[in-house]
């Protein structure tokens, strides 16, 4: 059986978990804190010695870090991944950039005002505008196709930057400026059966 340890407090182990699940996978969730230090300890850092979750132990005990190349892992031959090299090509652009564009500013304006409890005048002002500029980003893409990588149906690309940009208001982002965006996240959440 595979075991996935996370935080569903995190947007990244959350998708993991949504993949899971989308495929039907059983699975064995092992809830760690990391507010509380529990992705640091020696017997987690033998899994993954980055301490990060989300970790996946696969059925052979082989451990698989990263969120993105966890997703990639699990939906191996499934639709989530397009067959056309181009558009394979396009669903990974949008999972290196949501790693380094929308990630960084998005997910740690919401870490810092929902569990570090500062105001909205102690986010860093660089967050915010990097934060706006990648939705802007992503609703630019929106108005013109139903999913980011384009093509007929929803790909590893959506379910990794819905995890944090549906709960962007938890960071001071208002989505109201961004219908598209809104648009999708519904398509989304249909599509893997979010909840």
């Amino acid at each position: 059986m595979l075991t996935a340890y996370g935080d569903i407090r995190s947007g990244n182990c959350l998708k993991v978990k949504w993949m899971l699940d989308a495929l039907g996978r059983d699975y064995q969730w092992v809830a760690l804190d990391i507010m509380a230090g529990e992705s640091r300890t020696p017997e987690f850092l033998l899994l993954n010695p980055s301490g990060q979750v989300p970790t996946l132990v696969l059925e052979d005990g082989r451990p698989l870090a990263q969120s993105n190349a966890i997703l990639l892992h699990l939906a191996e031959g499934s639709a989530w991944i397009p067959a056309d090299a181009y558009e394979r090509a396009r669903m990974f652009e949008w999972l290196f950039w949501e790693q380094y564009s929308h990630e960084p500013y998005v997910a740690v304006a919401r870490f810092q005002r929902v569990y570090a409890g500062r105001s909205a005048a102690e986010v860093e002002p660089r967050l915010m505008e990097r934060g706006h500029a990648a939705l802007r980003r992503m609703e630019e893409a929106l108005a013109g196709s139903a999913w980011l990588a384009g093509g007929a149906g929803a790909t590893l690309a959506d379910l990794a930057l819905v995890a944090y940009t549906r709960v962007a208001p938890e960071g001071g982002f208002d989505l109201g400026p961004y219908p598209s965006i809104r648009d999708w996240i519904g398509r989304v959440e249909v599509a893997f059966g979010i909840t």
